[in-house]
């Protein structure tokens, strides 16, 4: 499930291309960072095709070593497991999977199989590949833990990988984690008796509004807030505020005048969090000591308007 921090991030990005652009088609961008949110899926299913495509080239080099015309009798009789491991049947047998894929006609791997080839090769000479393949053991769970293991340390850390899903959608590069946090979650509730259940990372109903309502009011009242930041920070030209620090200050001011039910140390929190990821090394102290100033003023004037204990 797409969470409100990832949301956050999301409308950052959408905020920061509206000022740059110096667009004032809100609709146009709004469906934009819609359409951006719920590509996460993509890169959800392109993952787990690519587990698959993993265990079609290393049996596509099975085949070849058994039409090897000396071949030896391991290449006759090869090892099958990894090639028949029941955690990726599963995932090749979801109807849902299937569907998807050829909708949104999600099929990079087989123009694209050089980043196949150097994860199988970086997962062929691993101890833990090794040991799994030779472990004598035939069960669900070792099965289910290999690929926990090989999408953990091998896939999800590839830079190369990393790299070919940033050329292709460039909105990824913060989808990555999400996504990669959702698979092995996924992983680890998968039960012997249950088929593959392809969960989606859709936007709540609740969550959309969130979004669509932060993007809004934030850019709508950007030129208010931006006076009231000016306020308290009277050593500071705006100019020299970090375009994206203005950003979160401002989003922060919009959830805690706008967004009643939201505590205002998780807004604080959250756009801290942020910064430290997405501004400058001196951001987050920036941010919150601006904040607290502004959310004393909010207090004391009465402007603030929070709903429920323990939200202030």
């Amino acid at each position: 499930m797409v969470n409100r921090r990832h949301i956050r991030i999301k409308v950052m990005q959408s905020i920061y291309a509206v000022l740059q652009s110096r667009s004032d088609d809100l609709k146009k961008q709004e469906k934009f960072l819609l359409f951006n949110i719920h590509k996460a899926k993509d890169l959800y299913v392109l993952q787990l095709l690519f587990l698959l495509a993993v265990r079609d080239l290393s049996m596509e080099h099975i085949e070849i070593k058994k039409k090897k015309y000396l071949a030896t009798e391991e290449d006759r009789n090869p090892n099958l497991k990894f090639v028949e491991n029941s955690v990726l049947k599963s995932i090749e047998n979801s109807p849902a999977l299937k569907d998807y894929a050829r909708d949104k006609k999600l099929d990079q791997w087989k123009d694209n199989r050089e980043y196949v080839r150097i994860v199988l090769d970086q997962m062929t000479e691993d101890e833990k590949y090794l040991d799994y393949m030779n472990s004598g053991r035939n069960d669900f769970n070792e099965d289910r833990d290999f690929i926990i293991y090989l999408f953990k340390e091998i896939v999800a850390p590839n830079e190369k990988l990393f790299d070919f899903y940033e050329s292709i959608n460039l909105g990824w590069v913060d989808d990555y984690p999400l996504v990669n946090t959702m698979i092995l979650k996924t992983f680890k509730q998968m039960k012997a008796s249950h088929s593959f259940d392809l969960k989606d990372l859709v936007v709540k109903e609740d969550d959309e509004e969130f979004l669509l309502e932060l993007f809004r009011k934030a850019v709508l009242h950007q030129d208010e807030f931006t006076d009231e930041i000016d306020a308290k920070t009277p050593n500071w030209d705006t100019e020299r505020i970090a375009d994206l620090d203005m950003i979160l200050i401002k989003m922060a001011l919009t959830e805690f005048i706008y967004f009643p039910s939201i505590p205002t140390k998780v807004t604080i929190n959250e756009y801290i969090e942020i910064a430290k990821d997405y501004s400058t090394t001196k951001s987050s102290y920036f941010i919150n000591g601006v904040l607290d100033k502004l959310l004393k003023d909010y207090n004391n004037s009465g402007k603030l308007k929070k709903i429920g204990r323990g939200l202030l």
